[in-house]
């Protein structure tokens, strides 16, 4: 069986950036492994530009984005495997894999970085009755249709959903000749980021109708079209509010969950609200050595967080590699999501590993304009910032400098709310 110091699940933003880490960390005995036949992950059939401002200082598409890291990857010989399925994760850090050129096998890492990324939520998991005719397809899948493929797959479109990647789609679709007739959301908010919202709908005349939903669908062998409606509070469709709307394409783009089966199996502890693992600062999971970042921990706004957070995962596993990092004492102090907070990453800090400072991301669970974030210790609130509005579609962030942590010798809870 081969051994590796550090074994980096997933090929993408994530993966790519956390085996760079932690080779710079010093680390040579380092493995990718990738399902895909190319490395890069989503951002392959990413074409619209807007990557790699903040990392890079200017604006790429997806798949220059993945290049700028893929040269990198081959620049420092680290190794990959492509075409590559894990099949198990044990608790002893084993790995069982497939592939076509070497059939059933095992690795073991000392380190395991999870960056297997997030998946979207198909039409079987809302609900909605009607046909199963052609022409209902996720965002991503409508993406990858017409940036890889050279297929468009339909000429009038709805669009459920107001995620960021629907709303590229409803520019992409456009911009390739289809009709986009409205863009529904069943929250009273958008999903995505402002300027998606701005530079795909608005400034392409697509209406969005917030609280509303498709509550049928209608077609036999092709989609013929959706009845609309308003929803109340509760999300239930208000009577007599509906509206039929002929269309050949319902596109779905109402949430993206991270893939963590592999977690879940293995015994991992994973958080209710994002569906990704518990971590602590080091962004070590509930198991020592296996670590999470990227879309695989929670669903990130900006391929640039992503890289970033990576790079913390890929140097804290060369860390634990190394023997240099403080272990879980079992010490550690919870961060928890008060009132107006849908989460917080990571979940738990153990004082001892933290240097400078501690970034704490976050999303609320509303928009809330001239409202205050409160960060408190137990009972004791250390301090508060204020925005002009925050919405769920953003994530924020707050620094926790190692001198305020280090106030509280017996904290048990820092936690994070929205006041006055």
């Amino acid at each position: 069986m081969m051994e590796y110091d550090v074994v980096i699940i997933g090929g993408g933003a994530a993966g790519l950036a956390a085996a760079i880490s932690a080779k710079e960390e010093g680390i040579d005995n380092i493995i990718i492994l990738e399902r895909e036949n190319s490395l890069g992950g989503i951002l392959n059939q990413c074409i619209h530009s807007g990557y790699g401002l903040y990392n890079f200082n200017e604006e790429l598409t997806g798949p220059e984005y993945a290049q700028r890291y893929i040269d990198k990857i081959k620049d420092m010989n680290i190794s990959y495997k492509l075409n590559t399925m894990v099949m198990n994760l044990a608790k002893d850090k084993t790995i069982t894999l497939l592939n076509s050129e070497e059939g059933v096998f095992e690795i073991k890492g000392k380190a395991i970085v999870l960056a297997m990324g997030c998946r979207e939520r198909p039409r079987g998991a809302l609900n909605i009755p009607g046909s199963r005719s052609a022409g209902i397809f996720t965002a991503g899948t409508v993406q990858r249709f017409i940036n890889l493929d050279g297929y468009l797959p339909g000429k009038e479109a709805v669009i459920l959903g107001s995620g960021d990647i629907g709303l590229i789609v409803a520019r992409r679709m456009t911009l390739e000749g289809a009709k986009v007739k409205v863009v529904v959301e069943p929250m009273p908010y958008f999903g995505g980021l402002k300027e998606n919202i701005v530079g795909c709908l608005k400034d392409f005349n697509i209406p969005l109708k917030l609280s509303h939903t498709v509550i049928s669908i209608k077609g036999k062998d092709r989609l013929e079209g959706v009845t609309i409606a308003k929803v109340d509070k509760d999300r239930k469709p208000v009577d007599g509010t509906e509206e039929f709307i002929e269309c050949d394409t319902l596109i779905l783009s109402v949430d993206l969950v991270p893939e963590n089966e592999l977690s879940k199996e293995v015994g991992i502890k994973i958080c209710d609200e994002t569906n990704g693992p518990l971590v602590n600062e080091s962004l070590e999971t509930s198991i020592e050595g296996i670590f999470s970042c990227g879309n695989a921990l929670h669903v990130h706004d900006y391929v640039d967080s992503i890289s970033i957070e990576s790079n913390l995962a890929g140097r804290n596993a060369a860390k634990y590699v190394k023997g240099d990092r403080f272990k879980n004492k079992g010490d550690s102090i919870a961060i928890l999501s008060g009132e107006g907070l849908k989460y917080t990453v990571p979940n738990f800090v153990n004082k001892e590993n933290v240097n400078d400072f501690l970034k704490v991301k976050f999303r609320v669970d509303n928009v809330y304009n001239e409202k205050k974030i409160s960060v408190y210790f137990d009972e004791k609130r250390e301090f508060t910032f204020e925005k002009s509005i925050f919405t769920p579609g953003q994530m924020e962030d707050v620094i926790i400098h190692k001198e305020v942590i280090n106030k509280y010798p017996s904290c048990k809870n820092i936690t994070l709310k929205i006041e006055e």
